[in-house]
């Protein structure tokens, strides 16, 4: 990963002075390590000597290691709030109904302009299935908040009638998470080869068709 796209990784919000600067940095740095290398693969040494501080200063902003991946996954929340994806609280201020759908695709539109911030979401997500990984409650709870969102602008789609009425919400849902999460992989490994956004729309305009086809016309 270029020097580039190590400057889109989150970065939360943090107090303004030279304590807050150098928190920043750390977080920066640390956010690159762990997109291309891992939580595990990344240690607090090797991202203390780019900062150009000993480990134990680290140490003194965040206390652990995983203290420090926590404030990066907060970071993604914020950030995520700031798009309107930040769940229930922010309900109001999403589109509705199949126009949510159309707001997924813009929002894998921002994240090929943030290659940081995908891989790392990528490869923490990936990780987080291992036993012990501390990240693994947040990435559970994201999906789960993910989909239910999924879930909710479809139950407004059929509140509507733009959906037919029987579709199952649920597994629609899961799908159309997956098949962003899938992607992202897809297009972190041959971005040349991968147009995520065109993918995404089609893929989530075949599914909507698959909704609406008469059932003889089905496999």
């Amino acid at each position: 990963m270029s020097a580039d796209d190590d400057a889109d990784v989150p970065s939360p919000r943090v107090p303004r002075g030279r304590g807050g600067r150098r928190r920043q940095e750390i977080l920066d740095v640390a956010a690159a390590a762990f997109a291309t290398r891992g939580y595990h693969g990344a240690s607090l040494a090797e991202i203390a000597d780019e900062v150009g501080i000993s480990a134990p200063a680290i140490l003194h902003h965040f206390r652990t290691k995983e203290g420090l991946l926590t404030a990066l996954l907060h970071a993604r929340d914020a950030e995520d709030a700031d798009d309107g994806d930040g769940g229930p609280a922010r309900a109001s201020s999403r589109p509705q109904g199949l126009a949510y759908l159309d707001h997924l695709v813009e929002t894998v539109a921002r994240n090929v302009e943030r290659p940081g911030i995908t891989q790392l979401y990528a490869v923490l997500s990936a990780e987080s299935v291992t036993d012990g990984h501390p990240a693994q409650q947040w990435f559970r709870d994201r999906y789960v908040g993910l989909r239910a969102l999924v879930e909710r602008a479809l139950e407004e789609a059929l509140e509507r009638g733009e959906v037919p009425a029987g579709t199952d919400v649920e597994q629609s849902a899961a799908a159309i998470v997956a098949v962003m999460d899938g992607l992202q992989v897809q297009w972190l490994l041959d971005p040349d080869q991968v147009d995520m956004v065109a993918v995404t729309r089609r893929t989530i305009d075949a599914l909507l068709a698959a909704l609406v086809a008469p059932p003889a016309a089905r496999p």
